[in-house]
């Protein structure tokens, strides 16, 4: 059959299916629930451990750069509703790959699903299809999602924590050594329940340079910071260049969580977070201060995880609908569109845009446009003028949906590699929304997670 492009997806039969991923990337497989969780080392099929244990998944190796998966959809036990066709790099990353591509076969040998990587870029593992149920039966998803923090970061995204040996619950706090310059790409950073790598200063580069992070130039780019804890306390990210970041953070509790960046005088300064949903999660904005470290003062009932990522590495608006529940950081970098948003919770939606043209300050935010502040579920359209763009959904305690609609052209050249998408935060077991890594002690899944890492 004919290849499906990214965010496409298409039904396929319910029988035994063989999965090739070409050329030269090593396979892997997760099989979630529908929280978006593993719910143990078992469903997580890897060369070290190539079989499911209900057999309705396995890595049988390959020749010629070509893996194979055998998937027997009928097989797959019922309370796991998504299978996640990984691939990965021990070296390099996967633009690196030659047509990295993800194709399904029927027993007969007949193609029932394709999707070609045109996008690759400087990751080291990428999501690049999925099998969900749908309608009693299966469909195949091209995804195309990468990380940059390779299998470690995909992984604890799905709720494997693969901390080293050293690392445990304890929150520790690592400085990230001072700025340099690096015109390359990033490096990844060593393994541990914090994780606080070299900063990167972003040098703006121009079109079609090869740098995954070329489609924006806002904001420094550095190796994510993540941190674990339990309940109230303060974050301190050392050494990062100043500017806007994105902060994610997934708390697992049913009582109050507030969160709020201190200035110099340890004094509290911006508040970013004010709500009483159950399992928060959320996308905020925040601004590194010059010559400061980023502190936040954390106010949560339950285990937490924050990570700093860098304004790039925010989700990309198209034409194709993104879904998520909580606030959220979006980019907008193509020509004058409408943004539709489709909101179904109960409490506020506040939505600003920051229009960065003509704004050459990367160390800091221009004035923000409040463009939605309702209560209550909502259709709102907001007209976006041409990109760079920084849409905002400051408060969203509820599940939403949003996408561009009426695109036109850019007025000038932009670079066609998008940065690969920060991956969605995704459900603790236990809780409705958001959540914290669990632990796992298999040693061959933390070996297989730290894959790659340089």
């Amino acid at each position: 059959m004919g290849g499906i492009i990214k965010g496409g997806n298409s039904f396929v039969p319910s029988v035994p299916l063989r999965v090739a991923v070409r050329h030269g990337l090593d396979v892997s497989a997760l099989l979630l629930t529908e929280r978006g969780r593993v719910r143990g080392d078992g469903d997580v099929v890897f060369h070290g451990a190539p079989v499911h244990p209900s057999g309705s998944v396995r890595l049988v190796g390959g020749e010629d750069g070509t893996e194979w998966l055998e998937v027997g959809l009928t097989a797959i036990e019922e309370d796991i509703v998504r299978l996640l066709v990984v691939a990965s790099t021990e070296n390099g990353c996967v633009r690196d790959a030659d047509g990295p591509s993800v194709e399904a076969f029927a027993p007969d040998g007949t193609s029932v699903a394709r999707y070609d990587v045109t996008d690759g870029g400087g990751e080291t593992a990428m999501v690049v299809a999925e099998f969900y149920r749908r309608a009693g039966g299966w469909k195949f998803r091209a995804v195309g999602q990468g990380y940059l923090d390779g299998l470690a970061g995909l992984a604890a995204d799905h709720g494997v924590d693969v901390a080293g040996d050293e690392a445990g619950p304890e929150t520790i706090h690592t400085p990230v050594p001072a700025p340099v310059v690096v015109p390359a790409p990033m490096s990844a950073p060593a393994p541990g329940t914090v994780s606080a790598p070299a900063a990167v200063v972003r040098q703006p580069l121009v079109s079609g340079a090869g740098d995954p992070w070329m489609d924006w130039s806002f904001g420094p780019v550095f190796e994510p910071y993540t941190e674990t804890g339990r309940d109230n306390d303060v974050i301190t990210v050392d050494g990062l260049p100043p500017g806007p970041v994105v902060v994610e953070l997934n708390v697992e509790g049913d009582g109050y969580t507030g969160l709020w960046t201190l200035d110099r005088r340890n004094k509290q300064k911006d508040n970013i977070v004010n709500s009483t949903e159950e399992n928060f999660r959320g996308r905020l904005l925040a601004e590194v201060p010059e010559r400061e470290p980023l502190r936040l003062r954390l106010q949560a009932e339950g285990p937490w995880r924050v990570r700093v990522l860098p304004l790039a590495a925010a989700q990309r608006l198209t034409e194709e609908q993104l879904e998520y529940r909580g606030p959220d950081v979006l980019l907008h970098t193509q020509g004058v569109a409408d943004l539709a948003i489709h909101y179904r919770g109960d409490d506020n939606l506040i939505v600003h845009l920051y229009e960065l043209a003509g704004h050459e300050d990367s160390t800091s935010l221009p004035r923000g446009e409040n463009v939605v502040n309702e209560i209550g579920k909502r259709r709102e359209t907001v007209p976006l003028p041409e990109g760079p763009v920084i849409i905002q959904l400051e408060m969203a305690d509820g599940p939403w949906r949003a996408r561009l609609k009426r695109l036109q052209p850019h007025s000038r050249p932009v670079a066609a590699a998008p940065v690969p998408r920060a991956a969605p935060l995704q459900v603790a077991d236990g809780g409705s929304s958001g959540g914290v890594a669990k632990v796992f002690e298999n040693r061959r899944v933390q070996k297989w997670a730290w894959r790659g890492r340089r």
